[in-house]
């Protein structure tokens, strides 16, 4: 791990010659069991051509030259177990993924709907891009269409609010559950036996044994024993997440869980750097910047860091924009037992920061402060943002259960927002006990400003785009950040920014320590929208021809296997 800085330059790596891309395919379901998808009853205006063109292409290459042979095998069998997962996706966020595919006649366009798992926009608000579609369910296919939330609430059935099934409508017009080993027993089975295959492949005994357990896991929607193995590894040079694992997808409730899938290939080198950073999570905890009350839960301190080059992705975090470091497991009594790991994928870094950050950070950030724009920080602020997961409250002090529980739909977008804030206040910390001293703070200011701008124009509607609005309104609000209104460039004021780190920080977690879902949801309400002026900036960078997030070419033949 680094010992006080962060190197750029050995984060810049070489990517190999792009072969032939592998492009993921649906699971193959029968045709009995498909989630309908869900047709409006009358049509909504259906997006231009010109949006069919906001990602950049970018190949999921790595160095895979120290690799053994078996661990090369090994790469195409949980390649291939990935994308089982895609096509579980499929059916959660949309249904039949061919049928919706074979109707849509434009290539741009039925292209547009892979990359987003079914007619709807996922960084434009979820908007039907296609003819005959209406606004996305909130639940997905997680529930009924027709099911509200009160009759949800008021439903008497124990384990309503798991995270692995689907709420279905019986024949006498009441509700049921299905687990998802059961809904999708064929496509698991499937999928555990490559697990299983590729175990016998493993060469660190770790990693065997959370691939097989894994593979038990989803078989039976009994998680808990492989998470906890998945802490226990330390030393694998490949690593593999998979199942149904977060609950964006479901904006109902926040309740279910959806399937994706990723293939890393770690950077040990890096890893070990990054990983000093995690035994300060206690220290950091005990400074925070609320009452004591809600920071008595002890974060797990011997979780890691870790670097990785993605090389596959798969299902809800290949749907949209594309995730780039990873803070698992979600489950709150293995993160109070064992912490969390953190993931960092660099090869995805990489793009977001060159096609992206960079050519935002022209057009909206001050001249005189854009020097301040490094990857250094972006890559800082990514890392804290994940380890922030650790920090703050799991369960509510009112006796309401877990904050997910309490704040139910918001409770992502607020989980975000800590994250976010915090990673923040653990980069002012760090470099006042000097474990920072690359660089200047003012580095991970103004490049943080610049990827709120980043992040806005995946739209309000997922919970990061809400966190994103909630920090953006809240600091204009502090004054964190001036305007000129000649030139619409943003620059970042120092005293004001840091103030406003310590007062979102105190509010954020003593709305999720209270549960009060009353008063979260009238928060998310005065600070989750988008003002026109706001807009009217953002829009300048579509004018500019800056692409709004990545699609990755990827898989074995882009690997050279």
């Amino acid at each position: 791990m680094r010992a006080k800085t962060i190197i750029a330059s050995a984060l810049f790596l070489a990517l190999a010659a792009c072969q032939q891309a592998e492009p993921p395919a649906a699971a193959d379901v029968p045709q009995d069991r498909l989630i309908e998808p869900v047709v409006a009853e009358r049509e909504m205006p259906v997006a231009e051509p010109s949006r069919f063109d906001i990602y950049a292409k970018f190949p999921l290459t790595a160095d895979i030259s120290h690799l053994s042979e078996n661990q090369k095998q090994m790469i195409p069998l949980l390649i291939e177990a990935a994308r089982i997962m895609d096509g579980l996706f499929w059916q959660q966020a949309y249904g039949d993924r061919d049928a919706l595919l074979a109707g849509i006649q434009d290539p741009k366009r039925r292209h547009f709907a892979e990359m987003n798992y079914g007619p709807w926009d996922r960084l434009d608000a979820d908007r039907p891009f296609v003819e005959g579609y209406g606004p996305k369910p909130p639940g997905a296919r997680f529930y009924p269409e027709d099911m509200t939330k009160e009759e949800f609430e008021a439903w008497e059935q124990e384990g309503k609010e798991g995270q692995y099934s689907f709420v279905r409508r019986t024949a006498d017009g009441g509700l049921a559950l299905e687990p998802y080993h059961v809904v999708f027993a064929d496509e698991l089975g499937q999928a555990a036996e490559l697990l299983r295959e590729a175990a016998e492949l493993a060469e660190d005994p770790g990693f065997a044994n959370y691939l097989r357990l894994r593979a038990d896991a989803l078989l039976t929607d009994d998680f808990q024993p492989s998470d906890m193995a998945w802490m226990d590894m330390k030393n694998n040079a490949i690593e593999l997440v998979i199942g149904p694992i977060e609950h964006y997808e479901d904006k109902l409730f926040n309740y279910r869980t959806a399937y994706e899938a990723y293939v890393l290939i770690k950077d040990l080198a890096w890893s070990e750097r990054l990983a000093r950073f995690a035994q300060y999570l206690p220290e950091l905890q005990a400074g925070l910047p609320v009452p004591d009350a809600y920071k008595a839960e002890i974060p797990g301190s011997d979780a890691d860091l870790n670097a990785y080059d993605a090389v596959y992705y798969a299902g809800d975090c290949n749907a949209g924009s594309k995730t780039i470091a990873i803070n698992l497991p979600n489950d709150e009594e293995v993160q109070l037992a064992k912490g969390t790991r953190r993931l960092q994928l660099k090869n995805a870094m990489q793009a977001k920061y060159d096609l992206i950050l960079l050519p935002i950070a022209d057009v909206l950030i001050a001249a005189d402060q854009r020097r301040h724009i490094t990857f250094d920080a972006f890559f800082g602020n990514t890392m804290f943002h994940e380890v922030a997961h650790g920090l703050g409250i799991k369960n509510t002090l009112n006796g309401s259960g877990t904050v997910r529980q309490a704040l139910k739909e918001h409770s992502s977008a607020l989980e975000e927002g800590k994250a976010d804030i915090l990673g923040l206040y653990m980069v002012q910390k760090l470099r006042e006990k000097g474990e920072i001293t690359d660089g200047e703070v003012m580095d991970n200011y103004v490049t943080f400003l610049a990827g709120i701008f980043r992040s806005i124009r995946f739209g309000a509607s997922s919970a990061h785009g809400r966190a994103n609005m909630i920090r953006f309104n809240f600091f204009e609000q502090a004054g964190a950040f001036s305007r000129d209104p000649d030139d619409g460039t943003y620059r970042v004021e120092r005293e004001a920014f840091e103030q406003a780190i310590r007062d979102l920080s105190n509010r954020i977690l003593t709305l999720q320590g209270d549960g009060d879902y009353a008063a979260v949801d009238a928060f998310v309400a005065e600070m989750g929208g988008i003002s026109p002026l706001l807009q009217a900036d953002i829009d300048r960078l579509a004018g500019a021809a800056i692409p709004v997030d990545i699609e990755f070419e990827m898989g074995a033949g882009v690997l050279g296997l």
